[in-house]
């Protein structure tokens, strides 16, 4: 089988041959379907995430079970299932209150391995790490059996695979973490793939108001086909943020940063009318700081936080996304801009990074 490697940070990744050992107790193996490509996985690729190497990044995905190690469950072969790049073990305090994203179940486990601290990919002898123990930029995985959701078999798999992180993070992060009202105004920064599902999970949930920005027109075209009802192009506008007011009077009840660089959450601070909720969605390199007075948090009880992975409950979620885009109640079609083979992966993210696409997925055969 084959699988994408980054050997060392900002080098390309090397499409080589690899050798899959079998799944161990809990634990499956996965014929990959499709895989998107994503900022998260170019935070691992120029050393944004210090990540331990060789590594196959990946973590958004779709694919089919092929065996079972024993004592497994919740899936059997022939199962389609999308990739939880989180693992939880289902016994620490966050697990049992629901909250499986901030499991600390595995905390002492080695990054890239899988639970039992071991590597199951290697090359040339030489063992490799799986970014978020799943590494889906492969042929095939072995994961734990918990990383997996079984879904539908009519869902198609390019569009399973987005569920797995950039659907899930942006309607979660709307609709689980921050669960606005009806009737809200919401201002979205970033028109990614993150960011367009913010959009979508802001027009599901009735807001009233909708206002994407970004730097590209094009990607603010995009936003409006996904439920904007304003945009901002910030590269044009010197003050973004008053910009929302005009729009709103006060500003917005709800700002969901989905870049979360230093300008952006400053932006999302803002841009709040008073007693207004921003929420850190995208990830940002670990010298980022945030930027916003604190002296203005108080005075206008504003509140800031922060949602992993939407703060989804994979399990739940997925299935139930799934089913909204088989009854055309989520666009995910649209998000999909191009589609690469395994051995195009560094033009998928060469066009992400110059921001060509909304999603590009690799589709396996």
């Amino acid at each position: 089988m084959k699988a994408a490697v980054l050997f060392k940070p900002n080098e390309p990744l090397q499409v080589v041959e690899c050798e899959l050992d079998p799944p161990k107790a809990n634990e499956v193996r996965v014929r990959m379907r499709a895989s998107g490509v994503c900022q998260s996985d170019w935070h691992i690729l120029n050393g944004d995430w210090p990540s331990p190497m060789p590594i196959v990044p990946g973590h958004e995905a779709a694919g089919e079970i092929l065996d079972c190690g024993p004592g497994v469950t919740t899936v059997k072969p022939g199962d389609h299932v999308i990739f939880s790049f989180r693992s939880h073990c289902g016994r620490c305090r966050y697990c049992t209150q629901g909250r499986s994203v901030l499991c600390i179940g595995y905390a002492n486990v080695p990054p890239g391995t899988l639970n039992d601290g071991t590597l199951r990919l290697k090359h040339k002898g030489q063992g490799l790490h799986q970014m978020a123990r799943i590494g889906t930029f492969a042929e095939q995985v072995v994961v734990p059996e918990e990383m997996v959701v079984p879904i539908r078999k009519d869902m198609p798999w390019p569009q399973a695979a987005l569920v797995g992180c950039c659907v899930a993070t942006g309607v979660g992060a709307v609709t689980r973490h921050a669960r606005i009202e009806a009737g809200s105004t919401v201002l979205v920064i970033g028109c990614g793939g993150v960011g367009l599902n913010a959009i979508q999970g802001a027009m599901i949930s009735g807001a009233r108001t909708i206002i994407a920005a970004d730097i590209l027109d094009n990607k603010l075209e995009m936003a409006r086909t996904f439920g904007a009802t304003h945009t901002i192009n910030t590269a044009k506008d010197n003050d973004a943020a008053k910009k929302v007011k005009e729009i709103t009077g006060l500003g917005v009840d709800y700002s969901f940063d989905a870049v979360s660089v230093g300008a952006t959450q400053a932006l999302a601070f803002d841009a709040l009318a008073p007693g207004g909720h921003a929420v850190a969605v995208g990830i940002s390199a670990a010298t980022v700081k945030a930027q916003y007075s604190p002296m203005m948090m108080v005075f206008g009880e504003k509140t800031v936080s922060g949602t992993f992975y939407g703060s989804v409950r994979p399990n739940l979620d997925f299935p139930a996304l799934v089913d909204h885009y088989m009854n055309r109640k989520l666009n995910i079609d649209d998000l999909i801009s191009r589609t690469y083979r395994l051995d195009e992966i560094n033009e998928g993210f060469r066009r992400m990074m110059g921001g060509e696409v909304a999603r590009g997925v690799v589709v396996f055969d």
